[in-house]
């Protein structure tokens, strides 16, 4: 077995094109909340000759996640981290939002930031969604960044009286994701590591498809007509960028957010997405 643990959280898509661009030579340690889908995130990498194995993991949960990191660091050298996982707006409530894709991703920074090797390198997929949120102050900001991940839930500007809808759960979540990843990048550099966000439009994914068939549907279909590249993207795209981030390549990258989704959000402030 390898000696170098890649860990992939939520073993969907987009979390195993990144794992088979970095994970050559190295063992991946695949964990979802269903342990039927990291089986099979498994069984295609086995089948393309990576090293795999399997653990479940609930994001929302520090324990769960300290489990997580228990097991990857009994394995090895924990040299990458990909967090991938989350619920989107068509999925949840705007209190399991923040509860998964905020306060969970603050502990998956936190916990494994305090094991990741020297020279190792991490990357949460955050959205564009994070990028159409109105400018915060920069109290906000920084609270989104650096409250500790037990106090994140009780700011006031994520209670239920300030939060009323799951899209803007989202958009504060992915917002808070990025400006964590910039604070954390400062920690994480301390133990010779680096740690970067990606920040996705709509991606082809049975996740992109709930949205795509929700709610929401009719204005994300227009999202993909109206933006200046005129498509939704692939998960290997995603990959190509997890891959330059995590690699010698990026070397000089850390504490990024990279918006990638196809001009959606250019298209939001200065095109024919803009709000009427």
């Amino acid at each position: 077995m390898s000696n170098n643990v890649i860990v992939v959280i939520g073993a969907g898509l987009i979390g195993q094109a990144i794992a088979r661009r970095v994970g050559a030579g190295k063992h991946v340690l695949l964990a979802d909340l269903r342990q039927q889908n990291a089986e099979a995130a498994a069984e295609v990498l086995t089948s393309a000759g990576f090293e795999t194995s399997t653990a479940t993991v609930d994001i929302s949960s520090r324990d769960s996640i300290h489990a997580l990191v228990e097991k990857a660091a009994a394995m090895g050298d924990v040299t990458g981290v990909i967090h991938a996982a989350g619920v989107s707006p068509s999925q949840a409530s705007p209190q399991t939002i923040l509860a998964v894709d905020l306060y969970g991703t603050a502990v998956i920074l936190e916990e494994f930031g305090n094991v990741i090797a020297k020279g190792g390198a991490g990357v949460v997929i955050a959205s564009q969604s994070g990028h159409r949120l109105g400018a915060l102050t920069a109290e906000q900001d920084k609270a989104l960044a650096t409250t500790p991940p037990e106090e994140l839930l009780s700011l006031p500007m994520l209670q239920p009286d300030q939060v009323k809808d799951s899209l803007h759960a989202y958009q504060l979540a992915k917002r808070g994701n990025a400006l964590r990843g910039m604070a954390e990048a400062v920690r994480w550099g301390k133990r010779g590591a680096r740690i970067n966000t990606i920040s996705p439009g709509i991606i082809i994914t049975p996740f992109a498809h709930d949205e795509l068939t929700g709610p929401r549907g009719e204005g994300y279909r227009r999202m993909i007509e109206l933006c200046p590249v005129g498509r939704a993207g692939t998960p290997d795209e995603v990959g190509t960028v997890g891959a330059l981030l995590m690699g010698s390549d990026g070397a000089f990258i850390t504490g990024s957010d990279f918006l990638m989704d196809g001009g959606v959000t250019a298209s939001y402030w200065f095109g024919e997405l803009a709000p009427k």
